[in-house]
């Protein structure tokens, strides 16, 4: 099964990517983030089409939204708020196998790293801290599950271009690479990028679009991530970034993140 994440940054806008996408993955699972359409508007019928006819979205019109788009069925579908907002950030249903899969799109949390100057950043960890709640409250010895998304945090040193002097700009602070550590401990997650792709080696799924030509600065960071459950360690069998995604014409200014696992 390969399941695969993506921030599209507007799914209408970028559909004609969404099936670039699958023609060259062929993912059986794709998550989509920042959806940014109300579910009345989503193109269902051209991803039906093409074989995704098991479908969960969950958006709002202009900002955030999330979708779950599955070549096999999906169970015991839905969504979920966080911080008392209705705010599209978490679609969940279960796999074929009893697998969880749960797609989170984390609150960028503005551009200042203070929770009481800046009540994006407040939201921010509010938000990591209910979901580590709710994760311990539910840890069970053989759940298997995978949790996906834009969790907007680069929680390595290799996950920024700079760890330095990215240590006090949003997604890469102490103090966020802490919550999303406990998100991790939380039901013991393992990353599954990284269980292929070593700690020591930079990896980066977001560049911005700010840079006039973003491959030649490379200042990523690895924004986007695929987790699961130690019940689902052993059938991890691939993972990568399609980097070249970012250099397609209109491009999200992040990069899919791929996970294969054993069936």
């Amino acid at each position: 099964m390969r399941i695969v994440t993506w921030n599209v940054n507007s799914v209408r806008l970028r559909i004609g990517l969404v099936e670039r996408l699958i023609a060259q993955c062929a993912p059986d699972v794709l998550c989509l983030q920042e959806t940014k359409v109300q579910d009345m508007h989503f193109p269902l019928e051209p991803l039906a089409r093409l074989g995704y006819g098991h479908q969960l979205v969950h958006g709002m019109k202009s900002y955030n939204g999330v979708a779950i788009l599955s070549r096999v069925p999906l169970k015991e579908a839905g969504q979920m708020d966080w911080c008392e907002k209705e705010d599209c950030r978490h679609a969940y249903a279960t796999l074929p196998g009893g697998i969880e899969l749960h797609n989170y799109y984390i609150p960028a949390g503005g551009d200042i790293p203070d929770a009481e100057a800046n009540p994006k950043f407040a939201h921010k960890l509010r938000f990591l801290a209910e979901l580590v709640a709710w994760w311990e409250a539910r840890q069970k010895p053989r759940r298997k599950a995978i949790l996906v998304g834009d969790l907007n945090i680069a929680p390595l040193e290799t996950d920024v271009w700079s760890h330095k002097a990215l240590l006090d700009v949003v997604s890469h602070t102490p103090i966020e690479v802490e919550w999303l550590g406990k998100l991790q401990a939380a039901h013991g997650f393992v990353d599954a990028v990284r269980h292929f792709i070593p700690p020591a080696e930079r990896l980066y799924s977001w560049w911005s679009y700010r840079a006039s030509d973003w491959r030649a600065a490379d200042r990523g960071r690895r924004l986007d991530h695929i987790w699961v459950t130690p019940a689902l360690r052993d059938r991890l069998s691939g993972a990568a970034v399609l980097k070249e995604a970012r250099g397609w014409e209109t491009p999200s200014d992040h990069a899919p993140a791929i996970v294969d696992l054993a069936v």
